[in-house]
């Protein structure tokens, strides 16, 4: 049993366990098509929401040509989702933790907002097998901006909220978790996030 009795470690993919890829891809187009990175990255974010693309109501090819509408940027879909995709690079210190977690009996569990993107990516670098489940939003057909994805993700897991660690990189997301009675950790770096997961599991992760 780990302190505070939680059970299970659940963890967002881009900007936790990997660089974030979609951010620092959609910057990288961004700058070859002389756009504003900060607001092309906002428009493009928006985009993946309202399109459907997110949640796996509508498919890649639909998201790059709304994405081209509304900003004039150019580049076939192949060009640009390999902005995104080779940008996705795992954390290795991230992993070392989790092989810790793993070990301790920790149960482990992926929950992003992320395409058929991820698919791709577990395919590549074969990293799913150190956790229980996977929640991707393309596939529940919920992202993070709903609160009631945290709820339904409990049910299925038959935790309860105080059982299970979130964390994630996105403020909104933390917030929603916290809401719900999740422990939370709003990761901003690794040495603060070593830090707070060694109040967590003194025995299991060695602080910053």
């Amino acid at each position: 049993m780990t302190p505070h009795k939680i059970q299970a470690a659940m963890f967002d993919f881009g900007g936790v366990l990997a660089d974030e890829g979609f951010k620092n891809g959609l910057y990288a187009i961004a700058r070859k098509n002389n756009k504003d990175p900060e607001e092309f990255a906002a428009l493009a974010r928006e985009l993946i929401h309202t399109t459907g693309y997110l949640t796996g109501e509508n498919d890649e090819a639909s998201y790059w040509d709304a994405l081209r509408a509304h900003t004039g940027i150019s580049g076939e879909d192949r060009e640009l989702r390999g902005e995104i995709l080779t940008r996705f690079t795992l954390r290795e210190w991230m992993f070392d933790v989790l092989k810790k977690l793993k070990a301790g009996g920790v149960r482990l569990i992926i929950l992003s907002d992320q395409t058929n993107w991820l698919d791709e990516l577990e395919e590549k670098h074969h990293f799913s097998f150190l956790f229980e489940t996977v929640f991707n939003s393309y596939h529940t057909g919920k992202c993070k901006r709903d609160q009631t994805l945290f709820k339904d993700v409990l049910k299925i897991l038959s935790l309860e909220p105080a059982e299970v660690l979130f964390v994630d990189d996105t403020k909104g997301h933390v917030e929603r978790a916290h809401a719900v009675g999740l422990n939370t950790i709003w990761f901003q770096g690794k040495d603060a996030f070593l830090t707070g997961m060694h109040v967590l599991f003194p025995e299991l992760v060695d602080p910053a």
